[in-house]
């Protein structure tokens, strides 16, 4: 059962190897029943290590090392699962720094000259984010472009030639066949080699910047997967963007350059040291997921926008700047490319993947009247988008207890495939909706049953990639669309959209998003024009792209950055307003419903995330309710063979401990003197910094702050450092290595208050202490993100090891 279980995570693996490389659980079940789950009251056993505080359910998990042997390989054909639990499995990112004597050591020495150095290495930094983000955009850009283009050339002759024949059951088995093979190499890759690169990667990013260490999130092999698996899903005709999966693909290659290494690769470039901790690595994340939305949409003050307002914790003057010149980089940089690719190399026409066009003023704009109208399109879209997130948490729910297997995920996708082809065949074949060709930009005109000089105008939606149609329904003249042909190519998409988004593959939901919005919003525009008989107001357009914009708010409910993207991307400020409008009903209504599609996935993962605030009725709760005991402690000067006890304590896997001052007369326990982290102890130990107990006078092993940056981020397990029994005796300084003044808590504090200090300053660990600073326990981002608002009042989750 728990092999099983890790395979609906992110991570997908039976055992993962967490970003600190150690083993992941293998012990719970989904469902919070297994002997790891809240409520159980699982007794610890006694153990001679100092410990403070009552019994509680929490267990401060990171990753419990256990032979594959101890867990049978059963895998049911269902697994349990209660979307109200929260999940060991996951640990927090360490934003604050260990201000420890080596770190203020190393900080005094540097001069301000070099301090320059380190800043100028920052934007240097981003400049490289952008250009290789814009890279990354291009090839697949032009790789889709040209792959899509073969398929559509095949199939089209294909049609034309059993149109004049019979037959044609022949070309809907070709494209059914065409469509689900490519679909299947993109999602054997995903399932089999690297599962978190399935999805658009947005929840996971957010998740990230948040502060949630997502085991695989930002590797090297993530990347390569993500990038060949959305080319070959939009090549595959699956309902799918391109432009989600940019986000994801920004940020990996943030986390990899500000690293000068690759641990994927075990190469080490011996450059940008210094950033070589969870505080940096976040901060340029946060620009490759701006870049990622600026390369997607020509958007950088989105891009920016987007990385304020859906993740990042901790924010800056500085940061922002940074942030946006990476972003401007990075779309001017696939401009460049795009361009002389094109065979305009002066001609700068391609800021992002996909690029709405130009919408005139004067020809479309909009009066005082038309605002009421807008605003009820907003109520639509939030009310399409609840029953598009609706739809896909049931259907996920759906995958995580039946489809959870690698196997099955994959004959899914390329059911979806199979089925997105026949769909778009039938539609086409039914469809007597005929338009001239002369004087259209239809790129594989399909002429099917048409008159001689016309094409199937319901050909053009399926035989173009989703980010043509959408720049299509925004541009056509009137008259180009059928009502009847919009209307039910709505209804299709809509469906097979809510099917394609969680499948194993990787593909964004922005696209789909814009073009069932577009669809449906160019209909309103045509009815509206019938009603008004053809005023010029009335343009289809116009309506289409508030459409987009409704749909798309009402399905993931971003308001601030969503309406600058659809403004940059217009390339008009003019709408700027009313797309506000749209954006903030859609989000008001759709909340109204359900969550937003990227929270309901977060969620649905059991993910300990933060958001802003602190629930709004938590007042009553103090620090004293919320904190995880027993706590861990360690003397200042602890015996070798207690810290590897500690640290092997499968028990108790805590990753921070306070360290006090005890006196060896008695067993009364001093006040606080500070925090060591699990990963500064497992380097102590490997590199042997303590000395016999004979000789505490000695000066024991000096390390340097590059030793424990060398080990970053991948700190190996406690079971791999071999201590004989002579050096279990020995002692171990911890004054140098702990971080002497860590954030406390009075017991008496409120819950927002400590949510507030936790949540702004990205903390892991928050130490509790009475009235005599003495450690009474620890809040850990279990212990806060437990508690959230229901439908029934204030609401506290289950805790279980999934």
């Amino acid at each position: 059962m728990a092999n099983v279980a890790k395979k609906v995570s992110w991570s997908g693996r039976d055992r993962d190897d967490d970003e600190d490389g150690r083993a992941g659980e293998t012990t719970p079940l989904l469902n919070g029943t297994g002997p790891g789950a809240a409520g159980s009251g699982r007794q610890l056993t006694p153990s001679p290590f100092l410990r403070i505080g009552q019994l509680s359910n929490v267990d401060l998990n990171e990753d419990i090392h256990e032979l594959e042997t101890e867990v049978p390989r059963q895998r049911p054909n269902e697994i349990p699962h209660n979307e109200k639990l929260l999940s060991l499995k996951y640990e927090s990112l360490d934003y604050d720094n260990s201000e420890n004597q080596l770190f203020l050591e190393e900080e005094r020495r540097i001069n301000h000259a070099a301090f320059r150095t380190v800043e100028i290495k920052r934007w240097v930094i981003c400049a490289m984010i952008g250009i290789l983000t814009g890279l990354v955009a291009c090839f697949i850009d032009i790789v889709v472009e040209n792959l899509a283009g073969l398929k559509y050339r095949v199939v089209k002759d294909n049609i034309d030639k059993f149109t004049a024949k019979g037959g044609l059951s022949f070309s809907l088995l070709l494209w059914a066949t065409l469509n689900a093979s490519v679909v299947m190499v993109g999602s054997l890759i995903v399932a089999f080699i690297e599962p978190v690169a399935a999805g658009s990667g947005i929840p996971q990013i957010k998740c990230y910047l948040n502060g949630v260490k997502i085991p695989h999130v930002v590797r090297l092999k993530t990347l390569v997967i993500k990038v060949c698996g959305v080319i070959l899903s939009v090549v595959g005709g699956l309902a799918v963007g391109k432009e989600g999966p940019m986000i994801h693909s920004g940020s990996v290659i943030a986390a990899g350059i500000s690293q000068g290494r690759s641990t994927s690769l075990k190469r080490d470039f011996k450059i940008f040291e210094y950033f070589r901790r969870d505080t940096e690595k976040r901060d340029f994340v946060s620009a490759g997921a701006a870049a990622g939305v600026s390369a997607a949409f020509g958007a950088p003050v989105g891009g920016v926008l987007f990385s304020l307002e859906e993740g990042a914790s901790f924010w800056n003057q500085f940061l922002t700047w940074r942030i946006f010149f990476a972003s401007m980089i990075s779309t001017f940089t696939l401009n460049s490319v795009l361009s002389v690719y094109h065979g305009n190399a002066w001609d700068l026409s391609s800021p992002g993947l996909i690029n709405f066009g130009r919408f005139d003023s004067e020809k479309m704009g909009y009066t005082i009247q038309e605002i009421p109208i807008f605003i009820f399109m907003g109520v639509v879209g939030g009310i399409l988008g609840a029953l598009f997130n609706a739809l896909n948490y049931w259907l996920t729910m759906f995958r995580i207890r039946y489809i959870h297997r690698p196997c099955l995920q994959v004959v899914e996708a390329m059911l979806v495939a199979a089925v997105t082809a026949t769909v778009g065949f039938v539609m086409i074949y039914c469809s007597r909706d005929c338009q001239p060709i002369q004087g259209s930009s239809v790129a594989y005109p399909l002429q099917l049953f048409c008159a001689d000089g016309e094409y199937n105008s319901m050909a053009t939606a399926f035989f173009n990639t989703p980010e043509k149609s959408v720049v299509n329904l925004f541009h056509d003249p009137p008259g180009s669309y059928n009502p009847m042909t919009l209307g039910m190519f709505t209804l299709m998409y809509f469906f097979l959209a809510c099917w394609t988004y969680g499948l194993t593959v990787s593909a964004g939901v922005f696209i789909p998003s814009l073009l069932i919005g577009a669809a449906w919003g160019r209909l309103f525009g045509i009815s509206l024009s019938y009603l008004t008989k053809g005023s010029i107001w009335a343009d289809p357009g116009k309506y289409a792209l508030m459409g987009a914009a409704a749909q798309l708010g009402g399905i993931v409910r971003m308001t601030l950055s969503l309406t600058v993207i659809m403004m940059e991307a217009t390339g008009n400020v003019t709408y700027g307003f009313p797309i506000m409008l749209v954006l903030m009903t859609a989000k008001i209504v759709g909340d109204y419903f359900v969550e937003g599609l990227y929270d309901m996935h977060i969620q649905l993962q059991s993910v300990p995330f933060l958001h802003w605030e602190a629930p709004v009725t938590s007042h009553s709760l103090t620090a004293r309710e919320v904190m995880s005991t027993p706590v861990t402690c360690l003397r200042r000067i602890e015996r070798v063979g207690t810290v590897v006890d500690i640290l092997s304590d499968t028990s108790s896997n805590h990753n921070g401990f306070p360290v006090v001052e005890c006196n060896p007369d008695t067993t009364q326990v001093a006040g606080l003197r500070g925090l060591i982290l699990r990963s500064q102890l497992i380097v102590l130990l490997k590199h042997k910094v303590f000395v016999e107990r004979a000789n505490l006078n000695l000066v024991q092993r000096r390390l340097k702050l590059k030793d424990f940056r060398d080990a970053y981020p991948r700190f190996p397990p406690i079971q791999s450092i071999h201590v004989s029994q002579d050096e279990r005796e020995c002692m171990i300084d911890l004054s140098e290595f702990m971080n002497p003044s860590p954030y406390t808590v009075p017991q008496e504090a409120s819950l927002p208050r400590v949510f507030k200090l936790f949540r702004a300053l990205g903390l892991r660990h928050l130490v509790v202490v009475d009235n005599r600073n003495e450690v009474v326990g620890m809040v850990t981002r279990k212990d806060l993100a437990r508690y959230r608002l229901g439908k029934e009042g204030l609401e506290e989750l289950s805790l279980a090891q999934t």
